[in-house]
């Protein structure tokens, strides 16, 4: 029988990459100018001059001219190069909070669609310690402190804009989800045929009305070509907790257990200190991203504090349908991905009511 999958390594565009390759490339990252700053600016003033709320910011009553070329450059980057990019020099210092989102949410527009993280429909994520543990059966990585494995996030592309960073800890790692899966293919081909399987997930207490605890997917999937890897080891673990979901075989857990050392050697990862007013884009489908444990400050506004995104941009790949019961929708460029809001309202705060 034919292989779901390409048995030995896969080429997709330049997303197999390994840390020193990206360490030092300027082409991955852009501060933004004097002028282009401005240009946000300019598009605050006018969207907050008539008054309509975040629910209403589009590209036409946020415009940004000038900056087309630099967006493109971000979607082509994410979709066929490295699948990251950093935009650093966010106005963190010199704007509410409030403006702050506004922006965040206008620029953002200009890249795709954005989605909610969580059934209470926040379209804005607000990362920062709310002590949830990420192993309990709701626990989501972006309101612990606590060290976190690689993970992707369930959309197409995940923005990250650092508001505030923590008194100490809190590094940034990413890998390439690609080049750990050809490293797979070179020395462990029967593991990549086990990543390749579906396994069952746990939807954390977040689903869909009507639907059960836990879905199917495999972590790794093609399509004409293109590869995605979609990786949360912990809600794969939480949903064992049910009865009708077949126990992890010995295999299946060395397969996720090599992904896991993979990713943490420093062959694989590349580690980052944020600093504020660091805004980084990612590919879901092609990187991994982790963060140590952190200490927090004692005052509140001190705290570490992340504004995080999802985004269903035009230029996605194609999914293989096993991804459709968490995106919905497969189809190149379509809107999907990110969890199903309750009450179908769009909120950009996320409180402790909302974990």
């Amino acid at each position: 029988m034919k292989p779901d999958h390409t048995p030995g390594p896969l080429s997709d565009g330049r997303a197999d990459w390994r840390p020193d390759e990206v360490r030092d490339d300027p082409g991955l990252e852009h501060t933004l100018s004097p002028r282009e700053l401005a240009t946000l600016e300019a598009a605050l003033a006018q969207a907050r001059g008539t008054g309509i709320g975040l629910d209403a910011l589009t590209p036409e009553v946020f415009p940004l001219p000038g900056l087309e070329p630099l967006l493109h450059r971000v979607l082509q980057e994410l979709e066929t190069g490295r699948g990251l990019f950093l935009l650093r020099g966010f106005p963190v210092h010199r704007q509410s909070k409030d403006d702050l989102r506004y922006m965040y949410v206008g620029l953002s527009r200009h890249l795709g669609a954005t989605l909610a993280q969580s059934p209470g429909g926040d379209h804005l994520g607000d990362v920062r310690n709310l002590n949830v543990d990420v192993n309990s059966p709701r626990g989501r990585a972006y309101t612990s402190k606590q060290k976190l494995t690689f993970h992707a996030d369930q959309a197409d592309v995940v923005g990250l804009l650092v508001l505030r960073v923590a008194k100490s800890g809190g590094l940034s790692m990413l890998a390439s989800a690609l080049a750990i899966r050809n490293e797979i293919a070179r020395t462990r081909p029967d593991l990549l045929a086990v990543l390749h399987q579906p396994l069952c997930w746990s939807w954390q207490q977040q689903q869909p009305p009507g639907q059960p605890d836990w879905y199917s997917q495999p972590i790794y999937t093609e399509r004409e070509g293109r590869f995605s890897s979609c990786y949360i080891r912990t809600h794969i673990v939480s949903a064992q907790r049910f009865e009708q979901v077949p126990r992890l075989s010995p295999l299946q857990v060395e397969a996720m257990d090599l992904i896991d050392r993979l990713a943490h050697s420093p062959e694989f990862h590349l580690a980052t200190m944020f600093q504020p007013g660091d805004l980084q884009f990612l590919n879901n489908h092609v990187i991994l991203h982790s963060r140590t444990a952190f200490e927090d400050h004692d005052e509140p506004d001190r705290q570490r504090h992340l504004l995080r995104i999802w985004l269903a941009v035009g230029n996605s790949r194609p999914l293989h349908e096993s991804r459709r019961t968490f995106y919905r929708e497969t189809a190149p460029g379509a809107l999907r991905g990110g969890y199903t809001a309750r009450d179908g309202r769009r909120v950009y705060e996320t409180t402790a009511a909302m974990t």
